[in-house]
């Protein structure tokens, strides 16, 4: 395992990160949490230290799993979680007044649920889980984020930027006025966008990035065919809806080369190199419910980025769509 800077948080995470929205139950359906407790654990025996998840994962649920193994970990583990929205929980709409999605009690209070969930003292990275940059004027938040900084309970404060990107939600203005330290995108071989402003900002800045979604919701494992099944009710089941399977099977056939060509032992290796040549990625999160998932995702980051020649031929597979819609 392979680590880098986090921007101006001073952390040195793991390239892999282990993204725990799968572990929380809910949208995801045919895990266990004996499974999760055991992938958890292996990916911190194989040098995983950063672990994303969030307020709203399984109604906290993935925060309390997690909680469990850091009782049982001596190494230091970094650990980013988000704030739910008060009313929705949907990305922002346009007009979306800051003072119902994220008061500032809201903020502070959703903070201290995910301390005590986590049983930790102070979370690394606490993170708006929605956001729109027509908030940057509002103080409220800003002294909210102050607040739990001041009092030790996190150490770096960001948001999860919306998708799809449009210049109204990418973060940007925040991060040039220095008000985010880390900024989750989403990134992968389908969804290049960031590489157009957000990745110059954040190195302008010094902030962190946190790459989200390098499978595309298992798209880009390769292994999701026309006649796949998903538990009924699960994410994947409304995420792969209509003909989207058959969509997603061609995408990744195409991308067979690959792994033909010898770039790459498994198209989600390839997948979860792409985002590592990235300079302004700090870590990569993807979530792997089981120990099999945590040994082959965890190799990429040694076997290192793809070569610029493949970079190259990876933009032809550029693939902006909206499966969330």
């Amino acid at each position: 395992m392979q680590y880098r800077q986090m921007g101006k948080t001073g952390y040195k995470v793991s390239e892999i990160g282990y993204g725990a929205w799968g572990i929380g139950g809910d949208w995801w359906a045919g895990g266990s949490d004996d499974e999760a407790l055991k992938a958890l654990h292996k990916s911190l025996d194989l040098g995983v230290n950063f672990i994303d998840t969030a307020l709203a994962y399984g109604n906290g649920h993935s925060e309390k799993l997690i909680g469990k193994v850091l009782k049982e970990r001596k190494e230091k583990i970094y650990i980013a979680t988000k704030i739910p929205r008060k009313d929705v929980m949907r990305p922002v709409e346009p007009g979306t007044p800051i003072s119902e999605a994220y008061p500032k009690e809201w903020i502070i209070e959703c903070t201290e649920k995910s301390l005590k969930n986590l049983g930790v003292e102070k979370i690394d990275v606490q993170m708006f889980h929605f956001w729109t940059n027509e908030w940057i004027h509002n103080d409220d938040w800003k002294e909210a984020a102050a607040f739990l900084k001041a009092q030790g309970m996190i150490g770096a404060f960001g948001a999860s930027i919306n998708f799809p990107y449009n210049q109204e939600d990418n973060g940007i203005p925040a991060m040039e006025a220095g008000l985010f330290d880390v900024c989750e995108v989403v990134y992968n071989i389908y969804q290049q966008e960031p590489e157009e402003d957000i990745f110059k900002a954040a190195l302008k800045h010094n902030v962190g990035i946190i790459a989200r979604c390098p499978l595309d919701e298992g798209s880009l494992s390769g292994k999701i065919t026309p006649d796949s099944i998903f538990p009924e009710g699960s994410f994947q089941d409304y995420y792969f809806r209509g003909e989207r399977k058959q969509e997603v099977y061609d995408k990744a056939r195409e991308l067979q080369w690959l792994v033909d060509e010898g770039y790459a032992s498994s198209l989600p290796e390839a997948a979860l190199r792409f985002p590592l040549n990235q300079e302004a990625v700090s870590t990569i999160i993807v979530g792997m419910r089981s120990e099999k998932h945590v040994n082959a995702n965890c190799q990429a980051s040694d076997k290192g980025p793809l070569s610029e020649d493949v970079i190259k031929r990876l933009k032809a597979h550029r693939w902006p769509h909206d499966y969330w819609a």
